[in-house]
């Protein structure tokens, strides 16, 4: 009598296989739901309190059976937090979920589809594509793991004398081991290596160790800047379109206001500074206050690397309008282009003359990307400069809150920034992997550009960095109109088209933000450089037949 099926009041609404600014929810059947009120405890059943009947023998007692079900359910997608509803997040969306369907469908029968196997093009994760890791990081993180370890007889054997020397370092500075808590901005002497990494890479410029925020990879930190930034919609950040997402995704969180401004395709995905200038005074009339502006270098998801004279453009602009500069540098290791070479935003400012009481920024590093590609260690960097000590007393607040970062995470973006140097033992093997990493990356991009240029109505500029290739594509008027008929996005539409007759999973341009009227899409060069061939191949057959279809 007291198991009964619950109905939503209001039934699901249909969601579209994509939305230009959509994220997918899957909508429960009756049946999941009614499980779930079954197993669940009553504060999450949308109970009613239960009556108290005092009984002869306890006088306090409540019978389980007291407890009435309600009418509806508590919690509904109308009355959740309307922020997190328009939160947006493409790279994970619909098209992957889709993707994943087929991948199950693929086990079951293979016969099902005319291909052997999804491709994950969508995401730079290296890992899941094959890429080894760094032998030297997982070493010393073993040890770190398993301290016993380094008393084993025979263990100068099996780990070299420098990863045997740093495990060691990092066990006697830090209190319990990687099962305890550390400082809420991580631990001390990780963070002091992180700061001479950074002081080696800028030439000798100081690093404070009280301006290094170890996180759970970079987002965390952009997740910090944006909950101490944000106040409500007034405030805005120029974020660059295209981007990646989560600038969209966590300034809509927070009720901030995103200002685009446009990267030129045509010069590369050059910055036009005078694009900042214009969206900043017209936000400004419309009572906007403009808060930072957000550089990604090398670009995601265009695969640029800005020039140094574009770098100094830009903090000249942040300069003369008071702005915060927000530099995501977590391909700071991936540069391709003949000729160019990442130089630090921070290196920039330093050497333009402004000082930390001149020029407030913000830069950010992850372990995820690079060519060592360790995203699920979860570990990355948040550097403040130029902070008011009160606004920094408020960042470590909100970190604490989160207790600490992962500890995997934090020795890994600590050796990082400070690696094996020439001398020690690791050194031949570390430079030996880095090095076959990054040549190959950097194949991989011109065989993955130069086929997508190949293709009818496909244009792409070359991958100066990351780890991106961003082609513009010209699509026919018949799938616009389909595109509009089925209410998906052009790009989402062929993107989805791709999957399905190939297996290549690949991201709308529409996800990433791009110019009105231009459709393109994002895909990796991740996949095994052997693969790669097979891939460009796969893309050629399907595009020509597509186009072959569509305008007829």
């Amino acid at each position: 009598p007291h198991s009964r099926s619950i109905t939503p009041p209001h039934p699901p609404k249909p969601y579209p296989a994509q939305r230009t600014r959509a994220h997918w929810r899957p909508s429960p059947s009756n049946a999941s739901v009614d499980a779930s009120f079954r197993t669940a405890p009553p504060c999450l059943r949308g109970l009613s309190p239960p009556a108290f009947r005092p009984s002869s023998s306890t006088p306090h007692s409540r019978s389980f059976s007291q407890y009435q079900p309600s009418r509806s359910m508590s919690i509904t997608i109308d009355n959740i937090n309307e922020k997190v509803k328009d939160m947006q997040y493409a790279v994970r969306g619909a098209i992957v979920a889709k993707a994943g369907e087929i991948e199950a469908a693929l086990k079951a029968d293979p016969s099902q589809f005319p291909f052997e196997k999804v491709v994950y093009c969508n995401i730079g994760n290296p890992q899941s594509l094959g890429q080894k890791p760094i032998t030297f990081y997982r070493q010393v993180l073993a040890l770190c793991d398993y301290p016993e370890l380094l008393e084993q007889e025979g263990i100068d054997k099996m780990f070299p004398a420098d990863v045997r020397t740093r495990a060691a370092d990092i066990l006697a500075n830090m209190k319990g081991g990687t099962g305890a808590y550390s400082e809420s901005k991580g631990v001390a002497y990780l963070r002091q290596m992180v700061a001479a990494g950074i002081e080696a890479r800028d030439g000798g410029i100081a690093c404070d160790i009280d301006d290094l925020w170890l996180t759970d990879g970079a987002s965390v930190g952009c997740h910090y800047l944006m909950k101490t930034l944000i106040r409500d919609e007034n405030d805005a950040m120029l974020v660059p379109q295209p981007q990646y997402p989560l600038y969209s995704a966590t300034l809509a969180l927070y009720g901030g206001t995103l200002l685009p401004y446009y990267l030129q395709e045509e010069k590369g995905w050059a910055l036009d500074v005078a694009d900042l200038k214009r969206a900043t005074d017209e936000a400004r009339a419309a009572g906007k206050t403009v808060r930072a502006l957000v550089i990604i270098n090398p670009g995601n998801p265009t695969g640029a690397a800005l020039e140094l004279s574009n770098q100094q453009e830009i903090v000249t602009f942040c300069k003369a309008e008071g702005l915060l500069l927000v530099a995501d540098e977590v391909y700071q290791a991936n540069v391709y282009a003949e000729g160019r070479n990442f130089t630090s935003f921070k290196k920039v400012v330093r050497d333009m003359g402004f000082g930390p009481k001149d020029f407030a920024m913000v830069s950010l590093q992850s372990t995820s990307k690079g060519f060592y590609g360790e995203c699920g260690r979860r570990g990355g960097y948040m550097e403040v400069c130029g902070f008011d000590p009160q606004v920094k007393a408020e960042l470590y607040k909100l970190s604490s809150v989160g207790l600490c970062p992962n500890l995997g995470g934090q020795i890994t973006m600590a050796m990082v920034m400070s690696p094996p140097k020439e001398g020690e033992a690791s050194y031949p093997k570390y430079q030996e992997e880095r090095d076959t990493i990054l040549a190959s990356l950097k194949r991989r991009s011109v065989t993955i550009v130069d086929g997508l240029n190949a293709l009818e109505g496909v244009s792409c500029q070359p991958a100066q960095g990351a780890m991106y290739a961003f082609p513009q594509i010209t699509l026919p008027d018949a799938l616009l109109a389909e595109a509009q008929t089925s209410g998906m996005a052009p790009d989402a539409l062929y993107c989805m088209k791709l999957l399905e007759a190939t297996g290549i999973v690949v991201v709308p341009g529409s996800g990433f933000g791009q110019r009105e009227g231009t459709w393109h899409f994002r895909t990796t060069f991740l996949p095994a450089e052997g693969d790669i061939p097979g891939v460009v191949a796969r893309m050629t057959t399907f595009h020509a037949a597509f186009m072959a279809t569509y305008k007829k």
